[in-house]
């Protein structure tokens, strides 16, 4: 009982946080999805691809620090606990500043492999330009988010999101509904909303961490021994993330490259497969804290039986969802657009998305257990199988399934990562030593 109770207290609080960042997609979707024509639908998406590439590209940070840092807490040293945090932050305000210098470049290039039409890339171009803009506080914030839960405390990240995310949302509905802005009002909401987070952040940290600044040491932090050891677990981490990239980034580019009717539906139906995803990291979040805790402290009896009962809630909303995407499919997807057609075309691909709950969930829970153990060259491995088997069932089955083809890919690579990290547990590092 107490070890549920354990996952709940840090669970409930991460689902909250998790929860709002589907809910803002929806929200931009709902927007543009209630223009005059389904090009702004597809412009926000198309947007937000290049967005996967330059955010989830620095999601490896919040990753590998919410693992390492669950294990410095284990071990009590308060030294590591201060240079893994600001070793995350020197990395991610130095990446956004690149980002920043190159950011034509990577407009150009982005849009020059993502398929769609003309109208629709012009609209993803200014949606990406004013966005960028709050690449520096939205990838410090990752960092943060990693090391507060790494500090086994679920209700600082829970407070920030959900506070950047009332901003966010009604920044937008500001720029959109009263000022007319159309995917620039969207865009500069989330400008404005991540750097209020960043500012909510530092308050909080200040407020409970602050004798950590002591700890802190520059030479330790920028030493490059550490940075390369820090960067070789990131690195494996990277590798998966890009996967993670390539899967989404080709699905909504081949969704594109159909129609702008076909990419506004899959953009909707997509909402529902990140509200699970999301929903169900909760849990992998508290598994990231706890297996991390237990692993630090190399107490291998309760980091099992914490596996355990992780896998027990993940099946279990695993079919409260289904049962949601089953009985309510056609009217959540109303809640995205108005427009007839769109809504049509998307209702004959629920099915897929029914069963995607069943087919992804344990690939979120063992994302946690994994990160939470720092068996980052695993989890490369096992995604990099995955994708592998994503690419080989959408090719051979596309030119007969079309669409449909894709949404299967989709669920096979989700039950791919899950049944691969099935299988590579026993090999994680705490069972060798």
């Amino acid at each position: 009982m107490q070890m549920n109770r354990d996952i709940l207290r840090l669970a409930i609080p991460n689902i909250l946080t998790n929860l709002t960042v589907p809910l803002l997609g929806m929200v931009d979707m709902h927007l543009m999805g209630y223009q005059d024509s389904e090009v702004f639908m597809g412009a926000v998406a198309l947007g937000g691809v290049i967005f996967n590439f330059v955010y989830w590209g620095f999601a490896f940070l919040r990753m590998s620090l919410s693992g390492l840092a669950a294990q410095a807490y284990g071990r009590e040293n308060k030294h590591d606990m201060a240079t893994m945090l600001f070793r995350g932050l020197f990395l991610a305000i130095s990446g956004a500043i690149v980002l920043l210098i190159f950011q034509g470049g990577i407009e150009k290039l982005s849009l020059m492999v993502l398929e769609g039409s003309n109208e629709v890339k012009t609209l993803a171009a200014n949606y990406f330009y004013t966005r960028i803009w709050a690449a520096p506080a939205a990838i410090s914030m990752m960092v943060i988010y990693g090391w507060f839960l790494g500090m086994q405390n679920a209700l600082y990240p829970m407070i920030i999101a959900i506070s950047v995310n009332v901003v966010n949302i009604s920044s937008s509905f500001f720029f959109v509904k009263v000022l007319g802005m159309k995917v620039e009002g969207v865009a500069l909401g989330s400008v404005i909303a991540q750097y209020f987070g960043l500012l909510l952040a530092l308050i909080l940290f200040l407020k409970k961490y602050r004798y950590i600044l002591k700890e802190f040491k520059l030479s330790d932090v920028i030493r490059r021994s550490s940075l390369l050891e820090f960067l070789n677990v990131s690195g494996d981490i990277f590798i998966r993330t890009l996967c993670i990239i390539i899967v989404f980034t080709f699905f909504t580019s081949k969704s594109a490259g159909d129609s702008n009717l076909i990419l506004a539906a899959n953009s909707a139906l997509l909402q529902f497969l990140f509200l699970f995803s999301y929903f169900l990291d909760g849990f992998a979040f508290a598994g990231e804290a706890l297996v991390g805790k237990f692993t630090g402290g190399f107490r291998i009896h309760e980091l099992k039986r914490i596996v355990k009962l992780l896998f027990g809630w993940g099946a279990f909303f695993a079919f409260v969802f289904t049962l949601l995407y089953g009985f309510g499919g056609k009217l959540l997807i109303q809640l995205f657009t108005n427009q007839s057609h769109v809504i049509e075309i998307a209702v004959d691909y629920i099915p897929w998305l029914i069963l995607l709950p069943i087919t992804g969930f344990s690939s979120y829970i063992w994302d946690g257990v994994y990160i939470g153990a720092t068996a980052s060259r695993l989890m490369r491995n096992t995604m990099i199988i995955s994708t592998f088997v994503f690419f080989l069932l959408f090719f051979l089955l596309h030119p007969a399934m079309g669409n449909h083809a894709l949404w299967l890919a989709m669920n096979g690579f989700m039950l791919g990562r899950g049944l691969t990290q099935t299988f590579f547990y026993s090999r994680l590092p705490i069972f060798k030593k």
